[in-house]
């Protein structure tokens, strides 16, 4: 067998190597519709901890959390980026919000999403609380008020969480 064969698949590999480069190693957070997100110059466990303190210092309650990164390690043995997801919610908007729309409920809690960069800090995502709720017409003017209202907390939340 001639090296012959082989330069076919070596001349393609060796154009395509240039436009591989361009891409990046590990896709990071982008904007989505409805989402809000912000990269910070925090560390994941750091991020994580300001927003438990952020959400706490708005007086609201982290009534989930959930962590492919502690999983995959637990049960897995496998290292991944942090991850993690953090419900929050609170009574009081939960009643307004099933007195709205029934159907709404599955939505609650309202998540936000620490994830790890591939440069060592990490980024905060969520979904606005009105985008969540947009599609439970039958909630009329109430649901719509109480995710108006809520847009304002997960903001502060966010914007304490990621500031200096």
């Amino acid at each position: 067998m001639t090296a012959r064969p082989m330069l076919r698949p070596l001349a393609c590999l060796l154009l395509l190597l240039p436009l591989l480069a361009t891409l990046p190693a590990k896709a990071a957070m982008m904007e989505r519709d409805g989402w809000k997100t912000v990269s910070t110059q925090y560390s994941y466990a750091d991020l994580v901890a300001r927003l438990e303190q952020a959400i706490a210092d708005n007086k609201m309650g982290l009534v989930a959390r959930a962590s492919a990164t502690v999983g995959a390690k637990k049960m897995l043995g496998k290292d991944i980026p942090g991850n993690t997801v953090i419900g929050v919610y609170r009574p009081d908007f939960a009643v307004r919000m099933l007195e709205a729309s029934l159907a709404a409920g599955i939505e609650a809690p309202i998540r936000f999403y620490v994830t790890e960069n591939a440069d060592g800090t990490a980024s905060l995502s969520y979904k606005t609380p009105s985008h969540v709720f947009a599609p439970y017409e039958d909630g009329g003017q109430a649901l719509k008020d109480l995710a108006a209202e809520l847009d304002g907390i997960f903001a502060k939340i966010a914007a304490d969480a990621v500031s200096d």
